[in-house]
C-alpha cells in the first residue's frame, strides 16, 4: 500500500506567517499551489494558506441572527465564528488569513487516510510532519498521479 512518503512532494515552499497576503496570493498562482504551509519564526508549522482562504475576503461577511429578549440582543450564530471571519475578510498577512493547527499527517500515512481526508473533509492540501518538521505536503494533484501510474 502507497503512504504519504511515496506521494508526497517534498520541495515544499513555506512563508513565514508576516507575508503579504498579496505576496502569497501571487505565490498560490504563479506556482498553482493550492495551499502554502505557513510557519513561524523558529521554523515551525503554524498554519497552511489556501486559495480558499485568500478567496474568502472577496465574500460577503454572514451577520449571526439574533433576536431581543428583555432589551438584550441575543445572537443566535457563534460570536467566535463572526470574529474569524472578519479577521479572515481584514487580514494582511498569512498569519491572519491561515488556517491555524492545520490537520497533518506522517510520512507513513496511508494514502487511503489522506484522500479520506481530503474528500471528507475538503481539504486540498496537507502537510507531511516527521518528528515536528515540514518534511513534504500532498495535494490532490499528488493524488490523482498516483492513478496515472498504474
Amino acid at each position: 500500500m502507497l503512504t504519504a512518503k511515496d506521494v508526497m512532494t517534498t520541495n515544499v515552499v513555506t512563508i513565514p506567517e508576516d507575508t503579504d497576503i498579496s505576496v502569497a496570493a501571487q505565490l498560490l498562482f504563479d506556482k498553482g499551489f493550492n495551499g502554502v504551509p505557513v510557519v513561524n519564526t523558529a521554523g515551525a508549522l503554524t498554519g497552511i494558506l489556501c486559495q480558499s482562504d485568500l478567496v474568502a475576503q472577496q465574500k460577503n461577511l454572514s451577520l449571526p441572527s439574533v433576536f431581543s429578549l428583555l432589551d438584550a440582543f441575543i445572537p443566535l450564530g457563534s460570536m467566535k465564528d463572526l470574529d474569524r471571519e472578519v479577521e479572515k475578510i481584514s487580514a494582511l498577512t498569512a498569519a491572519h488569513a491561515m488556517t491555524k493547527n492545520p490537520v497533518t499527517v506522517t510520512p507513513a500515512t496511508g494514502i487511503d487516510t489522506v484522500a479520506t481526508l481530503m474528500t471528507e473533509k475538503g481539504y486540498h492540501s496537507i502537510p507531511v510532519v516527521d518528528a515536528g518538521a515540514i518534511v513534504g505536503i500532498i495535494g490532490m494533484r499528488d493524488l490523482l498521479a498516483t492513478l496515472l501510474k498504474k
